[in-house]
């Protein structure tokens, strides 16, 4: 390849998105002459190449390099399978528009990231909500046929009746054609849909990596990585493909097995047929409550949830049977707050909250918390009542309850009574020790979004054998088909009323979590204990250190001792925020919950407009970089007179780890010291924000995908840097 071709890929494969998108290529991507904006030539994988105009490599825009990807991933797909159904033509045709689809969605999102260029009259109607009309079609395939190789133009006439099959084909698979950062966004509620002004989701999320930014916020959700991307990639180009040859469904299905099937291997169970798939934790409590309503006397059920203001906004609703949002991964209107179909009647004392803290923001004693437990359990079984207990392991800002201890009390007095359910959701744990509590008969509610870093909204219920036992007898609530398919859950009688759809974005999102829990399991116990050590340590002094902030204390989790363990850490770092306007000598008055959710919205932004060119330089490096830390939880303050305070949270994720395979040329030491360094530059801007808090509210800048230039977090340094150029 010429010297100023390598170069002019290396540029645009700098963005991660479309890195993780070529290296699944086969071809040579090199600049020539095209009379189109792109050119593939030869019809064999040995002679295929993707040409492209040498300034459009250098400069963009970036989706027209997506639409030459994406359209050579497909022809590859035809040539490496040998087949007569669909006709050679028609496959043609079916990869150029799907092709010329994912472009136009691609460029949608790309849309204020300044990669974006004017866009031909074909990439609106591509990326429209219904596929265009056949003769419209006709009219976009007189552009679309100038970039396949010459000898495959004319394989067939084009007429009407072609294009016709065509408009049929697409408006079956219109919603599954499309880049991964679109698909990614299906299949769960509004929460995960990315907003126009700034390409992020609810939770400050992209689902394109963002290694720039200074990201510690697992305990709540994080941008996808490269890791994760890449390997999400890899199972969206296999749907793609299927697409083609109309056999997506079955490939779907089989993606879904093997997701619940690493799954089972993670955690030790037997087979796929003891995991559910679920968009979030939330799913995860109707499935719980399903199943627990199966309890072999068939009494009604009494939930009892431990601290659901540190768990989730939806899971009280959830946990009584109703419906926790205006929407669902499968629907886009259901009533808020009413009786899902099917679950039982929901009576007074239907779901039982026992609190964590008390009014002054400190930890409940254990005995008390265990007395409340017993009692509500004791009155609910004496009402006739089944009992589903919840354990907390861990709480939003990283405590844990009932213990080990008192669990396995309940489960010998209560025996038959009593179902327990764990809310792992965070993760935290090791795999076996959750494998330990599933072989006691719990079932354990987990994500792969939270310690694990993978997307948001992918969580799965692991289910003991005697819960997976009742499957086998009483349908689910009829309901449920508004948040379930078959594909998520072990083939079953129970399932038989749930809908044959598979939720394409769940799998794409458990993709990309499965690649980081592989990676760190790749890592011994020890040195993944020693690396949290190091960083939490490092979080910790810088903390001390910073007069804006006030380390919350949280206990150290209490579990039975596993050799090698990891996970008796506190790896959920909370503290408070000092509010506007106070000296370091004052008293410690903390930012009430509003102004966090601000200042957690502000660090996600750049803010260099705020304060202008002429600040100094380090100033300026701290306003620009983008700081993605865990939303801010309510919690009790006597401070703030009866008001909740916000407590913000830095976290150690599976990425902070393993690192990504950006990092292999960084010794463990040195990427960690990054890492810290990260760390105090969010503490840094903090108290930027803080020290110029009107100013800043003037503007009320939105957090974005990326800054307008990218400055590079210590963290995520070029490999120059790294091999230690200057």
């Amino acid at each position: 390849m010429a010297h100023s071709s390598a170069i002019a890929v290396f540029h645009f494969l700098k963005r991660p998105d479309l890195r993780c998108v070529a290296e699944e290529t086969c071809v040579a991507i090199v600049a020539g002459r095209c009379a189109a904006s792109f050119g593939i030539s030869g019809t064999t994988l040995a002679h295929m190449r993707l040409a492209f105009p040498d300034r459009t490599l250098r400069t963009g825009p970036a989706w027209v390099i997506r639409h030459g990807l994406e359209l050579t991933l497909l022809l590859e797909g035809i040539l490496l399978r040998e087949t007569t159904t669909p006709p050679p033509f028609l496959l043609l045709l079916r990869a150029s528009f799907a092709a010329a689809r994912t472009a136009a969605l691609f460029e949608a999102l790309d849309e204020g990231t300044g990669q974006n260029a004017p866009s031909p009259a074909w990439a609106g109607l591509m990326g429209a909500d219904q596929p265009p009309s056949p003769t419209v079609l006709m009219e976009i395939w007189e552009t679309l046929e100038t970039h396949l190789p010459s000898e495959a133009r004319h394989a067939a006439t084009p007429s009407l009746p072609l294009f016709e099959s065509l408009f049929s084909w697409l408006t079956k698979t219109w919603s599954l054609i499309g880049p991964l950062e679109a698909l990614m966004a299906a299949g769960g509620d509004a929460r995960l849909q990315l907003d126009p002004r700034n390409g992020l989701n609810h939770y400050g999320c992209s689902h394109r990596p963002r290694p720039w930014a200074a990201t510690f916020a697992s305990s709540t959700a994080s941008s996808v990585s490269e890791r994760g991307f890449a390997a999400a990639e890899r199972v969206r180009i296999r749907l793609q493909r299927a697409l083609l040859y109309d056999c997506s469904h079955s490939m779907l299905l089989e993606a879904a097995g093997n997701v619940r099937h690493r799954l089972a291997q993670y955690y030790g169970l037997p087979d796929g047929e003891r995991v559910i798939l679920a968009p979030s934790g939330t799913d995860c409590e109707l499935a719980a409550l399903a199943i627990a309503e199966m309890n072999p006397a068939r009494k009604p059920v009494t939930n009892i949830l431990i601290a659901p203001e540190e768990t989730g906004r939806g899971v009280p609703l959830a946990a009584a049977g109703r419906h926790f949002a205006a929407d669902t991964a499968r629907s886009p209107h259901v009533p808020r707050g009413q009786s899902i179909e099917g679950f039982g009647p929901i009576a007074e004392d239907a779901v039982e909250d026992v609190r964590l803290r008390t009014p002054d923001g400190s930890e409940v004693d254990e005995v008390i918390l265990t007395q409340e437990c017993r009692a509500h359990m004791e009155r609910a079984i004496r009402a006739g009542r089944h009992v589903l207990l919840h354990q907390l392991d861990l709480s939003k800002t990283g405590l844990l309850a009932p213990n080990e201890t008192v669990l396995e009390t309940f489960s010998r007095e209560f025996g038959q009574d009593c179902d327990i359910v764990v809310d792992a959701c965070q993760a935290r744990l090791m795999p076996s020790r959750i494998g330990g509590w599933i072989q006691a008969g719990r079932a354990v509610m987990i994500t792969g979004s939270k310690f694990f870093t993978g997307p948001p909204f992918c969580g799965a219920l692991l289910l003991p054998e005697e819960w997976r036992t009742r499957l086998d007898h009483d349908p689910l609530p009829t309901g449920l088909k508004a948040y379930a398919g078959c594909g998520e859950w072990p083939e079953c009688e129970a399932t038989r009323g749930l809908s044959e759809v598979v939720n394409h974005g769940l799998i794409l999102r458990w993709a990309a979590a499965l690649a980081e829990m592989e990676a760190l399991t790749s890592i011994p116990s020890l040195e993944v204990r020693w690396r949290l050590e190091r960083f939490l340590s490092g979080v910790r002094e810088a903390m001390t250190q910073c007069p804006d902030v006030l380390l919350l204390e949280t206990p150290t989790p209490v579990r039975a001792s596993l050799p090698n363990s990891w996970d008796d850490m506190t790896t959920i770092l909370s503290f408070l925020v000092r509010a506007p306007g106070q000296g370091a000598a004052d008293e410690f008055i903390p930012l009430e919950l509003e102004k966090a959710r601000q200042l957690y919205h502000w660090l996600n932004a750049d803010l260099r407009p705020v304060f202008g060119p002429d600040e100094p330089e380090r100033e300026s490096e701290v306003a620009g970089l983008l700081c993605h830390i865990g939303q801010p939880v309510a919690v009790p303050s006597t401070a703030l007179g009866g008001e909740k305070a916000g407590a913000l949270r830095i976290s150690a994720g599976a990425r902070l780890v393993s690192g990504e395979p950006i990092h292999a040329n960084l010794s463990t030491e040195v990427r960690l010291a990054r890492e810290i360094a990260d760390a105090r530059m969010i503490l840094a801007k903090i108290s930027l924000i803080c020290h110029h808090w009107e100013r800043i509210a003037r503007y009320d800048p939105l957090p974005t995908y990326a800054p307008a230039t990218l400055p590079v977090p210590a963290s995520a340094r070029s490999l120059s840097q790294q091999n230690g150029e200057k």
